[in-house]
C-alpha cells in the first residue's frame, strides 16, 4: 500500500525542468559593473571586439600607465646618449708638447726667471719669521694670546652643547619609522581605493565600448594630448601596439544628450579650442554617433554644436583642420576634439598598425 501511495513523477513536472535549465530568463541576471558611466568624467572612450571588454581595459591600463610614468618614449625626460660622442678632446699638455725646439730655449730663460724669483721669496718669507719670533718673546704678548685661544674655545664648546641638545630634540620629534608590513598594507589601501587611482575602468552598458576615466593631476596631460601622441606615434612607425582594442578617442566632457545640456556644457571646450580673436581660423566637422538611443535627432545636436563655434571659425566637411566628436551613449553625450582625424584612419589602431597594401 505505501508503495501505492507514492506520487508518479508527471509528464508536466519534466517539462517544468525542462525549461527552468534552458530557458534564458531563469539563468542568474548578469551583474553590471558597480561603477557606471555617468556625467562629469573625462578619459577615453574606446572601441573593442565584443566580448573582450576585460581585456582591452587593462590594456589601455597599462599603456597609459606606462606613458605617464616615463617608460615610453613621449613623455619621457632628457636622458644621456646611451653611445658615446665620437668627439676629437684636446688638453693643455698636447700643445706644448708639438712645439719646436724654439719653445726649449724659452722655457730654459723662464726657469732662470723662476730660480731668481723663489730666492728672493724665500728672503722676505726669512725676514717675517725674525719679526714674529721677536713678537712673541714679549710675555705681555704670550699672555694676551692664551686668553684669547681660552675664550675662542669655551665659545665652540658652547655652540657644540647647542648644536647637540637642538639634534636631540629632533630626533625625539621625527616619528618612528614604519614597519615593512605597514608600508605594504597601506600601499593595498591606496590600490583598493578607486579615487587614488590615475586611471579607472567606468560600465558603459554597451557591448563592444569601454570607458577609462583619468584623474587628471596638476602636470599630467590631456586625453587628446596622450592620444594624439598615441596615433601618431602609430602611424610613424608601424608597430602593433594593442590585440583587442580598435578605436581610441578623448573624451573631454561628458554630460546628459540633451539640447541644453550639450550646448551648456561645450562653451568652455569651444573657447580653448577655437579662440575668438584669432589670425588663423580652422576649419571644422561635426561627428556624430549614436548607440543604445534612438530618442534623439541627430541634425539638432549637430547644429547645436555647430552653432556654439565662433564666426572666424568654418565649416568643411572635406578636409577638417579638427574635428568635434559626439557619442551618444544611452542617456549620455560624450565630447572630444581631435586633430587629423581621417588623416590617422579614424583614430583606428588597428588601421593604424596594419601594413600597406
Amino acid at each position: 500500500m505505501g508503495a501505492e501511495n507514492k506520487l508518479k513523477p508527471s509528464a508536466n513536472s519534466s517539462n517544468n525542468r525542462k525549461r527552468k535549465r534552458y530557458l534564458p530568463q531563469n539563468k542568474p541576471v548578469k551583474k553590471k559593473g558597480q561603477y557606471p558611466l555617468r556625467p562629469g568624467v573625462q578619459g577615453f572612450f574606446i572601441t573593442c571586439d565584443g566580448g573582450r571588454e576585460h581585456q582591452a581595459s587593462n590594456e589601455a591600463i597599462n599603456f597609459y600607465e606606462e606613458l605617464l610614468d616615463g617608460t615610453d618614449s613621449g613623455f619621457k625626460p632628457s636622458v644621456l646618449p646611451s653611445e658615446p660622442l665620437n668627439k676629437k678632446t684636446k688638453f693643455s699638455y698636447s700643445d706644448e708638447e708639438e712645439d719646436d725646439g724654439d719653445s726649449n730655449a724659452d722655457e730654459v730663460d723662464h726657469d732662470d726667471d723662476k730660480q731668481e724669483d723663489i730666492s728672493n721669496t724665500r728672503k722676505v718669507v726669512n725676514a717675517n719669521d725674525e719679526s714674529a719670533a721677536n713678537e712673541t718673546s714679549d710675555p705681555h704678548i704670550e699672555n694676551d694670546a692664551c686668553h684669547e685661544n681660552q675664550k675662542e674655545q669655551k665659545s665652540k664648546n658652547d655652540k657644540e652643547d647647542d648644536e647637540y641638545h637642538l639634534n636631540e630634540a629632533t630626533v625625539q620629534k621625527e616619528p618612528p619609522a614604519k614597519s615593512i608590513d605597514k608600508l605594504i598594507e597601506d600601499e593595498l589601501k591606496e590600490l583598493g581605493d578607486r579615487s587614488k587611482r590615475r586611471f579607472v575602468s567606468l560600465d558603459s552598458g554597451c557591448n563592444g565600448v569601454i570607458f577609462i576615466q583619468m584623474h587628471k593631476g596638476d602636470k599630467d596631460p590631456s586625453p587628446k594630448d596622450i592620444v594624439q601622441h598615441m596615433m601618431t606615434s602609430a602611424a610613424s612607425t608601424r608597430k602593433h601596439m594593442s590585440r583587442f582594442i580598435l578605436r581610441v578617442l578623448p573624451v573631454e566632457l561628458t554630460c546628459y544628450a540633451s539640447e541644453d545640456e550639450i550646448t551648456r556644457g561645450i562653451k568652455p571646450l569651444i573657447e580653448q579650442n577655437f579662440p575668438v580673436e584669432t589670425q588663423t581660423p580652422h576649419k571644422f566637422a561635426v561627428l556624430y554617433e549614436a548607440r543604445a538611443n534612438t530618442g534623439i535627432d541627430r541634425m539638432k545636436i549637430i547644429n547645436s554644436v555647430a552653432k556654439s563655434v565662433p564666426q572666424p571659425h568654418k565649416v568643411d566637411l572635406s578636409n577638417p583642420d579638427k574635428t568635434i566628436i559626439v557619442q551618444v551613449v544611452k542617456t549620455l553625450c560624450l565630447i572630444g576634439i581631435v586633430e587629423k582625424y581621417k588623416e590617422l584612419s579614424k583614430y583606428n589602431l588597428r588601421q593604424l598598425t596594419s601594413p600597406k597594401a
